[in-house]
Parts: C-alpha cells; sequence; structure tokens
C-alpha cells in the first residue's frame, strides 16, 4: 500500500507557492490564446500530470513544481489548449505548439523522468 509523507507547516507553505505558480503560467497561456478557465486544482493524481473538463475546470499534478521551468509551461499549454480542442487532434498540438516553443524538449524530458516523478513521495 502507498502513502504521501506528512506535511508540516514548510510542506503547507511550499504547496502555496506550487499552487500560485501552476496559476500563474496556466492564466498566461489562457490569455495567450484568448481563453478563460472556471478554476484551477491541484491534486494528487497517480497516472496523469494534468486535465481540463469540459466545463474549464484544469487540475494538475503538485509534482510539477518539481519538474523544470519549460516542463510546467508545456503541462500548463497542454491543458489550456483543450479549452480550444478537447482532444488530441492535430490541430490541438498546434494550438499548443504556438502557446509553448519547448513542446518536444518537454515531452523528452517527461519520457525520461516523468515516472520518478510520478513516484515522489509516495512511500512503501
Amino acid at each position: 500500500m502507498f502513502h504521501l509523507r506528512q506535511s508540516d507547516d514548510a510542506d503547507r507553505a511550499q504547496n502555496a507557492d506550487c499552487d500560485r505558480e501552476i496559476e500563474r503560467r496556466a492564466m498566461v497561456k489562457a490569455t495567450e490564446l484568448g481563453k478563460n478557465y472556471k478554476r484551477i486544482s491541484i491534486r494528487d493524481p497517480r497516472s496523469r500530470w494534468g486535465s481540463c473538463s469540459p466545463d474549464g475546470v484544469l487540475s494538475f499534478s503538485w509534482r510539477l513544481i518539481l519538474a523544470p521551468p519549460y516542463v510546467l509551461d508545456y503541462l500548463a499549454a497542454h491543458e489550456v489548449a483543450h479549452l480550444v480542442e478537447m482532444n488530441h487532434s492535430p490541430r490541438f498540438w498546434r494550438v499548443v505548439a504556438k502557446v509553448c516553443p519547448s513542446v518536444e524538449r518537454a515531452k523528452k524530458w517527461l519520457d525520461t523522468y516523468g515516472n520518478d516523478l510520478h513516484r515522489y513521495g509516495i512511500e512503501d
């Protein structure tokens, strides 16, 4: 069974910084696309980095704050692009590339280090 480590006051403060940084990056990308989202939630998903609901709620993994900034930018762009296209069609990927010049670099980083990052903070 897996458990997340317990948070102390320093962890809570860091989590608040994480929330603000992810929200700031998503807001920049949404503004670039002329789109609005309903709200952002930071969660602890086990298998994905983020999501965008049909009603415009963006969710992100708290672990993203541990990734390089260009990866966070890519994932913010990816989820915000779903406000334009709720799929992964060629048009969707063009929207992502429009607001994120480092798509391939970020995807390569996630392919290399993503599994380890998903496991971060989980104890056996």
